[in-house]
C-alpha cells in the first residue's frame, strides 16, 4: 500500500498548486502602477518570453537539427500550434462527418499564414489512415474569436461533446499507429491519462468488428493519479466499450497478476484453466512515459521560462523503469512503443539504449521507417552529451565524484561506467547543492578551474546500438509539435535480473533512479466539456514528478470525492491476502448510508463483483427477449456489495471477464477504477418501480444489446422518429402513424427501444443503426436521451425528411405536439430520474464508477 513515510519531496510537489503564469499578483500591479504614467489606467498584457538561453545552448550542442535549420526550428517553436482533431471511427456517423469536412469546410474556409499568404485552412493529415485526422491552420484563439469561423467552431464543439471527434495534438496520434494493434490483442497503456491514445487503441481493436459483436482483445489503461483517472474514464466513456479496464497503479510497478502455483489446483480455478490465462501479459504495450514536455512549447509557452537541463536528467531513471516494466509484461513476439513529448536525448535515445542493454538481447529495436511514409520524421541520435550543474559531460568517466550519486552511466551513449575523475575544486560543498536539478547559474557550484570549457570541447561518445531506428518529430518539418518514438520487438524472455524492477523511492543513488526529481512546470489542463483541447503531452509534463513517478499516498486515497475519509485503522496496510470468504461476507452489509468500499486489499475502491442474482438476470432476459446466443449470464458485474441496492449493472467482454477472474484468484492485485460497459440502470421513479422490469437499458449499452433483443422494440417512421426527438414525449394517439401508436400501447410498461425504419424497410429486416431509448408509460412514449444527442440525431434525419411527402408541415406538427403536452402528455416528475441517469453519457464530468 503506497507511499506512507516515503518520498517526502515528491508528495510535497504533488500537493503544491501550480503558479498562475497568466495572472500578475496584486503586488506586481501595485508596484508597476507607481512606475507608469498617471494617465495610464491599465497594465498592458505582456506575452510570454519565447526564448531561453539555456535551451538554445543545450539543443545546439546536442545537434537536434543541423545548424542551417536552427532558425527555422526555433521560429516554429515560437508560433501557436495549429488545432488538430481526429474523427472517431467508432462513431456510427464518422463517414458523414468526414464527408462534411471534405466537401463543405475544406471548400468554404480560407486562411492566411503569418506572411499574409493564403493557405489551406483545414486539411487531412496525409499520414493518418482513411482521412480520419485533420489539422486546422487556425489557432484556437482564432477559432474562438473570428465570426467567420463561428460555424466551423460550433461544429467542432458539438461533435467533440457528443464524442464523434477528439481534439488531440497531431503528433500525439502517432505512437498508437506503430503498435500494429489487431482485434485479438491484449493491450496495455501504462500512462494513459487523459485518454486520447487509449481511445485510439480501442478503435483499433474494434476495427472490422460486426455490429452487436465484441473483439476478443481488450485494453487496460493505467494511470497513477486518481483525478487523471477520472478524466481518462470520461474520455473513453464515449467509446461505449465492454473491452476496457482502467487501473490506478504506478506504471513502473504495474502488477503481473500471476496465478500462484498453490492455488492452481483449487476447484474454483477451472475457468482459468479453460481460458489458458495464468499470468496477465500483453501483445502490445504503449509506454508514453512522463517527460519534461519541451516538445509542447508551442501550446505551453510557460515552459520556456522554466526549462532547464536538470528536468530531463531527473526523469531518466523513472523512464527506464517504466519501459523495463512494460517489456517484462510484454509477451514474447509482442511489440512495445516507447514515446515522449520531449526532444531531450537523455529522456529518449539514452532510455532506449539503456533498455536494450538491460534486456540482454531479449528486445530489438524495429526499423519502422517504411511505415507511414508520409510522416516526416528524423532518425534517432547516436551521440549526445549530458549537462549537469553548468558542466558538459561527454562520458560517465567525466562525471565528478560528488555527482555520481545523481548521474548514471546509462545516461551516456556507451553506457560504460569508465574510470573515476578527480573532483574539481568547488566553492561550496555538495551538501549545499539544490535538490531540484535546476541548471540556474545562481544554484551552481562555481568551478575554480576551466573545466567547463574543456568539457565543452570534448567529443561525445557514439553509441554502437541501432538508435537510428528511433524517430524524432520536430516542429518545422510539418508544422506540428515535437515527439520521440521507438518501437521494440520482444524476441525472448527477459533475463531475471532485468525483469525485476527495484522500488523507486526517490533516494538519490545511482543504482536506483538517477537524480532527484525537479519540479517541472505544470501546464493548464482544460476541461473536455468546454470544447478546448486537453493537452495529453502537457498533462504528462506537468504532473510527472508527483502524479506519475514516485510513491504517494494515492493507494490509500478514496477514488471518489464524496467518499468518507479513511480512519487510522483502515489506513494501515492489510497483511493478509484477501479471500473469497471476505468478499462474500461483504455482501451482508446492512442497507442504509453507503459505507467505505473495499476492493480486495485496496481501500476506498468500489469492489468488482459478478452479478449472479439469477431471478433478476432471468427477468431482464425475459422482459427484453435477449437471445440465448448472446453471452449474457456470467458477463454482468456491479460495483456495490449490497445486492439489494444495485443501481447499475455493467457488461464485460469475454477477455475482460477472464482478466477479472484471474485477478480474483491472484489476490486482487489490480486496483480497478473502472471496468465494463454500463448496460442497465435501475429506474427509481414511482412509475418505474411498478414496471415488470425495473432495470432500463442505458444509452451506452444499447448499441451492443439491440441486435440481440426480440421484445420491447418499436420501428418508427422518419416523421414520428423526428417528432420524438423534438418533443420528447408523445401520447399514443398523437403519433402520425396510428399503427405505431397502437403497437406502442401494446408493449409492457417500462423501457423500450424505438428504431428508425428506413423507407421500404420492414421490421423483419436487419435493425437499422439509428435507435433511441424510450419509456413506455401508461399513456405515452417518452425519450430517455440527452438533449445534445437528440440534437445530433435530428440533424442526421433532416435530409431524409426533406424528401418525405407524408411529413406534415412544421407548424402543423408543432401544434399537434403542443396540444398533446397541454393535455398532460408528459409526466416530467416521473421521468426525471430516467433523464438524469442518461445525462452522464455526454454531459457530466466523469466520476469513478
Amino acid at each position: 500500500m503506497g507511499g506512507r513515510g516515503r518520498s517526502r519531496t515528491q508528495r510535497k510537489h504533488f500537493r503544491q498548486s501550480r503558479e498562475n503564469v497568466w495572472k500578475r499578483s496584486k503586488s506586481d500591479h501595485s508596484d508597476a502602477a507607481n512606475l507608469i504614467d498617471a494617465s495610464a489606467t491599465n497594465l498592458a498584457w505582456e506575452p510570454f518570453a519565447t526564448q531561453n538561453q539555456a535551451f538554445d545552448e543545450y539543443y545546439k550542442v546536442q545537434e537536434i537539427v543541423p545548424p542551417q535549420e536552427w532558425d527555422a526550428f526555433i521560429d516554429y517553436l515560437r508560433k501557436p500550434l495549429p488545432a488538430a482533431f481526429r474523427i472517431n471511427s467508432s462513431s456510427q456517423f464518422y463517414v458523414d462527418i468526414r464527408s462534411q469536412l471534405e466537401n463543405d469546410f475544406m471548400n468554404s474556409l480560407q486562411a492566411e499564414d503569418a506572411d499574409g499568404n493564403e493557405v489551406e485552412a483545414i486539411k487531412p493529415l496525409p499520414w493518418y489512415p482513411d482521412n480520419l485526422a485533420w489539422q486546422s491552420n487556425f489557432s484556437r484563439n482564432q477559432l474562438r474569436k473570428n465570426q467567420i469561423l463561428e460555424r466551423f467552431h460550433d461544429f467542432l464543439k458539438l461533435e467533440n461533446e457528443i464524442g464523434n471527434i477528439t481534439r488531440q495534438e497531431a503528433v500525439s496520434m502517432v505512437p498508437p499507429l506503430f503498435l500494429d494493434v489487431r482485434p485479438d490483442h491484449f493491450v496495455l497503456d501504462m500512462c494513459a491519462a487523459p485518454g486520447s491514445k487509449t481511445f485510439q487503441l480501442l478503435e483499433m481493436i474494434y476495427k472490422l468488428i460486426d455490429p452487436g459483436t465484441l473483439p476478443s482483445g481488450m485494453v487496460i489503461a493505467n494511470d497513477l493519479d486518481v483525478q487523471r483517472c477520472n478524466l481518462l474514464i470520461h474520455q473513453t466513456k464515449r467509446m461505449c466499450t465492454a473491452n476496457l479496464v482502467v487501473t490506478n497503479h504506478e506504471a513502473q510497478h504495474f502488477p503481473s497478476c500471476h496465478l500462484h502455483r498453490n492455488r492452481a489446483g483449487d476447484s474454483q480455478s477451472g475457468y482459468i484453466k479453460e481460458s489458458g490465462i495464468r499470468q496477465l501479459q500483453f501483445d502490445r504495450v504503449l509506454c508514453d512515459v512522463p517527460c519534461s514536455g519541451d516538445g509542447t512549447l508551442r501550446k505551453a509557452p510557460d515552459i520556456w521560462r522554466k526549462w532547464n537541463a536538470g528536468m530531463g536528467n531527473g526523469l531518466h531513471g523513472l523512464q527506464v523503469q517504466i519501459a523495463m516494466r512494460g517489456a517484462a509484461l510484454l509477451k514474447v513476439g509482442g511489440r512495445m512503443v516507447y514515446s515522449t513529448c520531449s526532444m531531450n536525448p537523455v529522456e529518449n535515445e539514452a532510455v532506449v539504449a539503456e533498455v536494450l542493454r538491460r534486456s540482454g538481447g531479449a528486445l530489438e529495436l524495429i526499423n519502422v521507417s517504411s511505415e507511414l511514409p508520409q510522416l516526416a520524421r528524423r532518425p534517432g541520435l547516436k551521440k549526445w552529451k549530458v549537462r549537469d550543474k553548468g558542466l558538459w559531460l561527454a562520458s560517465y568517466k567525466d562525471v565528478p565524484k560528488y555527482r555520481r550519486s545523481v548521474l548514471t552511466p546509462g545516461m551516456f551513449p556507451s553506457g560504460e561506467p569508465g574510470a573515476e575523475t578527480p573532483d574539481p575544486e568547488i566553492k561550496q560543498s555538495s551538501e549545499q547543492l539544490h535538490e531540484d536539478g535546476t541548471d540556474n547559474a545562481e544554484n551552481e557550484p562555481q568551478l575554480m578551474d576551466d573545466s567547463a570549457t574543456t568539457m565543452d570541447n570534448l567529443e561525445a561518445e557514439v553509441s554502437d546500438l541501432p538508435l537510428e531506428h528511433c524517430m524524432r518529430i520536430v516542429s518545422h518539418d510539418q508544422n506540428s509539435g515535437a515527439f520521440f518514438i521507438a518501437v521494440f520487438h520482444k524476441i525472448t524472455s527477459l533475463p531475471a535480473s532485468a525483469a525485476s524492477v527495484k522500488k523507486f523511492t526517490g533516494v538519490t543513488k545511482a543504482t536506483d533512479s538517477g537524480s532527484p526529481q525537479p519540479q517541472i512546470p505544470k501546464t493548464e489542463m482544460k476541461d473536455a466539456l468546454n470544447g478546448d483541447e486537453i493537452g495529453e503531452e502537457n498533462v504528462n509534463a506537468g504532473e510527472t514528478p508527483n502524479g506519475n513517478s514516485l510513491d504517494t499516498e494515492m493507494d490509500e486515497a478514496p477514488l471518489e470525492a464524496d467518499k468518507n475519509k479513511i480512519d487510522d485503522e483502515n489506513a494501515k496496510e492489510e497483511t493478509e491476502p484477501p479471500t473469497e470468504a471476505k468478499v462474500v461476507d461483504a455482501t451482508k452489509i446492512a442497507a442504509g448510508k453507503r459505507k467505505l468500499q473495499i476492493q480486495g486489499r485496496w481501500r476506498g475502491v468500489d469492489p468488482v463483483i459478478f452479478y449472479k442474482e439469477d431471478a433478476v438476470v432471468n427477468g431482464i432476459m425475459e422482459f427484453y427477449g435477449i437471445k440465448e446466443s448472446f453471452p449474457f449470464k456470467g458477463h454482468l458485474i456491479t460495483r456495490n456489495n449490497d445486492m439489494n441496492h444495485v443501481k447499475r449493472i455493467y457488461y464485460v467482454s469475454d477477455s475482460v471477464k477472464e482478466v477479472l477472474e484471474l485477478n480474483f484468484l491472484a489476490g486482487q492485485q489490480l486496483k480497478i477504477a473502472s471496468v465494463g460497459l454500463k448496460m442497465f440502470e435501475r429506474q427509481t421513479s414511482k412509475e418505474g418501480s411498478n414496471a415488470p422490469c425495473i432495470f432500463r437499458i442505458s444509452s451506452e449499452g444499447l448499441p451492443l444489446i439491440l441486435p440481440h433483443m426480440t421484445k420491447q422494440i418499436l420501428h418508427s417512421s422518419v416523421v414520428d422518429f423526428k417528432h420524438l426527438l423534438q418533443y420528447k414525449t408523445i401520447k399514443f394517439q398523437d403519433f402520425v402513424d396510428p399503427e405505431f401508436g397502437k403497437k406502442a400501447s401494446e408493449l409492457m410498461l417500462g423501457c423500450c427501444v424505438v428504431v428508425l425504419k428506413k423507407e421500404g424497410q420492414t421490421s423483419s429486416d436487419a435493425l437499422p443503426p439509428l435507435a433511441i431509448n424510450c419509456w413506455r408509460g401508461r399513456t405515452n412514449v417518452s425519450v430517455m436521451v440527452t438533449a445534445i444527442d437528440c440534437q445530433e440525431l435530428l440533424e442526421r434525419v433532416t435530409a431524409p425528411l426533406s424528401t418525405d411527402t407524408d411529413e406534415p408541415s412544421k407548424g402543423e406538427a408543432e401544434a399537434e405536439a403542443d396540444s398533446s403536452i397541454a393535455e398532460g402528455g408528459v409526466d416530467h416528475g416521473k421521468m426525471k430520474d430516467s433523464e438524469d441517469g442518461s445525462r452522464s453519457n455526454a454531459r457530466e464530468t466523469a466520476t469513478l464508477v
